[in-house]
């Protein structure tokens, strides 16, 4: 058994990972989470209760606090998730997502090489910092071409990807100039249950059961490459366990598609399985609603993931078509869920589960 400090486990892709590391390893798994908006405890209700999860939270941008954290729980690895991510929201207001992401990275770095310099030799070989980022490091790709591979060059569109290009590039310093023991990876597009309803593929479910407009940014054309988040947990602990130090990983789906093929495969979905019809549609492609395209908008990103299946013998398991009906159903059968999440009302009464963490 060991003990991984995942931040933003409160997250999507977080709680997915968290979600594995309890329920398909013998791990124990310290829980760093400051409950912004797009934290949500619901997420782990399957493991509420384990005695190998506990949660703290936490402000990453804190060093006493994480640095207590590291001598509390004498972590073997530390998977860093949290982050703003949110591409429009880091237009509108840039400010949090480079005092998170690149700031709140520093703080992290700086709190595991303090503790990982006073390990015992035996383990500070064996620790690990993982640090988790995106593929919109990389900017465009453009219509066509082989996707980004681990060496591509970084040119990133948005703020939120030039933020997280940053923290990438802090990771490698510290190992460069420390000899901290970290591995990276960049990922695709994800989907799943419990992603926050912003994003484009529940907020397209969701809108569509009420009968509410789906909104498009300009004619769609937009190509993502689409992976399932928990095949997205298997490789980060493939990666944590196996990887080598030093080493950048991406992950794809190798799943591209049209953000309005996206859509479409939604109502087509819901044609056959919605449980209701909202009144006054006829056809869920009806509610689709073509919206000004957003700045800078990058027109494709696609991941070659050769040297993470090459290397470590990572595929996915789901096609995309198997991992939408998945969330589809899931959105369907979890409207409690969702309907806190998009109240904030998980995060006003944080369900208890704190109190009952820290008991």
């Amino acid at each position: 058994m060991k003990t991984i400090i995942v931040t933003g486990g409160a997250g999507f892709i977080g709680s997915a990972l968290v979600r594995h590391l309890i329920l398909d390893t013998a791990n124990r798994v310290i829980n760093v989470d400051k409950l912004t908006y797009a934290g949500n405890l619901a997420s782990l209700r399957e493991i509420a209760g384990n005695d190998r999860h506990h949660f703290e939270q936490r402000d990453i941008r804190d060093l006493t606090a994480m640095t207590a954290i590291f001598n509390r729980y004498r972590p073997d690895a530390v998977m860093h998730l949290a982050a703003e991510s949110h591409v429009d929201r880091s237009i509108d207001n840039s400010a949090e997502f480079m005092t998170t992401n690149i700031m709140g990275t520093h703080t992290l770095l700086e709190a595991a090489r303090h503790y990982w310099r006073h390990l015992p030799s035996e383990r500070r070989a064996g620790f690990r910092f993982h640090h988790i980022s995106t593929d919109e490091v990389y900017g465009d790709l453009g219509e066509t071409g082989s996707g980004f591979e681990e060496t591509t060059p970084y040119a990133p569109s948005s703020p939120y990807a030039a933020s997280k290009a940053g923290s990438d590039h802090l990771v490698r310093a510290w190992h460069r100039t420390y000899g901290l023991p970290v591995v990276l990876t960049n990922c695709s597009n994800n989907y799943g249950p419990y992603h926050f309803p912003e994003k484009l593929i529940p907020l397209t479910i969701l809108n569509a059961l009420e009968g509410k407009p789906l909104p498009v940014y300009g004619q769609g054309q937009q190509v993502r490459d689409w992976l399932f988040v928990e095949d997205h947990a298997r490789a980060l602990l493939q990666v944590v366990e196996k990887g080598r130090v030093g080493e950048t990983y991406n992950i794809g789906g190798n799943n591209e598609k049209k953000n309005i093929e996206v859509v479409h495969s939604i109502c087509d979905i819901l044609e056959d399985i919605a449980p209701t019809r909202p009144a006054g549609v006829t056809h869920f492609r009806d509610l689709i609603t073509h919206v000004n395209d957003r700045p800078g908008h990058d027109v494709r990103y696609a991941i070659n993931a050769r040297k993470i299946r090459r290397e470590l013998g990572w595929t996915p398991r789901e096609t995309f078509e198997s991992g939408l009906l998945k969330t589809v159903q899931w959105y369907i059968a979890n409207g409690q869920w969702c309907q806190a999440a998009q109240s904030g009302k998980y995060n006003r009464e944080r369900l208890g589960l704190i109190i009952e963490e820290h008991s």
